[in-house]
Parts: C-alpha cells; structure tokens; sequence
C-alpha cells in the first residue's frame, strides 16, 4: 500500500496531467458533432478488429477438430469414388465396400535415395498393414512394407524394388511401374508393347492399372513426358513425370482392399494345382 502511495506522490503531475487530458477528450467529443463521429467511427473499428482477432483465435485452436472433419469427409468421398458407389446414395453400407480409406500423415520422407521411404502416423492398432497402397490427393506414393503399433513404413514409387501396374489412361496397355533411381520428379513405365503408330504420346496421363489388388484402377501417376523402345525394340519405355512432389507429402490417404486375402488365396490355390 504504502509503495503505491509513493507511486502517486511521486508521479503527481504526470497523473494531474492525464487525468485532466481524459477530461479535456471527453468534453470535447460531447460538445462538438464532429468529433462525435470520429469517436464512434473509431470504436466500431476498435471493437471490429478486436472481434475479429477473437475469430481468428477461435478458428486457429478449433483448426485441429476441423481438419479432422475434413480428412474424415475426404475418406466417405474416396470410398465412393474407388467403391463406385451410386450417385444418388448419402449413406453407404460399408461392410460391402471393397475398399476401405484411413487417412494418415507423413512423419518421415526420403526422396534421394536409391531407396526411398515414407513413414506414416498409423499403424497395426490402426488396422494398417503389409502390402496396403498409399495415396495423396494428386496421386499415388507407394506401398506399405512394415508396420508397427503405431507406424507404417511406405516403399516408395521412388524405390529400386517398387514395381507397380500401371497403364496409358483410357487404353489397355499396361505394364510395369518402376524407378531408375535418377529423378525423384520422374518414374518409368516399361513393357509397353511396340504398335504403329505408338499407342501414346507426351502429354497422356498413366494411371494405375487393373492387375493390381493392392490399387483401384485409374489412381492418377503422371504425365508421358517422352518414349524410346528398348533395346530389343520390342516394347517402349516411357518417362513419366509425377504429379506428386515427392518432396514435400503432408496427409496421405490409405487403401486397404478388404478382398484382397480372398485373391490371394484363389490365386494360390490355382497355382498349387498346377
């Protein structure tokens, strides 16, 4: 108390001063219109900015939960588009989709390597396992190769050992989606047949192809940039350039195919038989 007394004391004057300059504003806004005006003029765009500085806090701590609802929106929409599930329906029976989508974000990437990984933010406690395919929203990453509780390893598209189906889109040619380990912007599609005239040409989009059970069909890859044919002048081999940048993955995006067990299965069976 007595250090506040000594405050004032010692700041008299100061206090005088404003305490009467309050007075002198005051006095002054109530007698004269003008400055009416520009009081008020002046309080509704303090207190505006003031509201909107609250909005924006608000949004920035409620960005999580609707970033969450986002992601959550975008898996039903995937689910759809993958399932072809009709146009006119709002509500899906998901015990019958083939596909399944868990949405996933990028923890570790390597893109400089001869092989390449992604680690991801979901793991076996996700239901996320071996051999599941990973997309972003621009197009496909890789497959996941290991999984923990609560991680995932990705192989990469940029990979020495990753071998994807894929084809020329809106045709039947498709072939082998590998990496020659010298462009992270680039991959190659090989064993593309050679026809006359060539059954492509730079600008086509490759999308993944339908010998897969890992990928839907038309999951988009890239674009032709350029073809040569192999040296046995057999087949092409084609530049693709990703859509992706392979450099910077934030959320991706999970399929799991729910009939995948039972392919594999039959297919096994099939070749026990012979």
């Amino acid at each position: 108390m007595q250090r506040i007394i000594n405050f004032i004391l010692n700041n008299k004057n100061t206090l005088l001063y404003l305490f009467l300059f309050v007075i002198s504003i005051f006095l002054t806004i109530q007698n004269n219109n003008y400055h009416q005006a520009r009081y008020f003029n002046s309080a509704n765009w303090l207190t505006g900015n003031i509201y909107g500085v609250n909005a924006s806090i608000r949004r920035y701590f409620n960005y999580k939960e609707d970033y969450e609802k986002l992601l959550q929106e975008n898996e039903r929409l995937r689910s759809r588009w993958f399932n072809t599930a009709p146009r006119d329906t709002v509500e899906m029976d998901t015990s019958r989709l083939t596909y399944e989508i868990i949405s996933a974000r990028v923890v570790k990437n390597s893109y400089a390597e001869p092989d390449n990984y992604i680690t991801l933010d979901r793991g076996e406690s996700d239901s996320i396992l071996q051999d599941m395919g990973v997309i972003t929203s621009r197009g496909i990453l890789g497959i996941v190769e290991k999984s923990s509780s609560g991680f995932a390893s990705v192989q990469s598209i940029l990979n020495s050992k990753s071998n994807i189906n894929a084809k020329i889109q809106h045709t039947d040619y498709f072939g082998s989606l590998t990496w020659n380990q010298q462009d992270y912007r680039r991959v190659q599609l090989e064993d593309i047949p050679r026809l006359d005239p060539a059954p492509m040409k730079a600008g086509d989009t490759i999308v993944t192809g339908a010998m897969s059970s890992i990928f839907p069909e038309n999951i988009p890859i890239g674009t032709i940039e350029d073809f040569e044919l192999n040296q046995a002048g057999s087949s092409y081999t084609i530049n693709v350039r990703l859509f992706n940048d392979m450099t910077n993955l934030r959320h991706v995006y999970i399929i799991r195919n729910r009939k995948r067990p039972e392919v594999l299965n039959l297919e096994k069976e099939v070749g026990n038989d012979r």
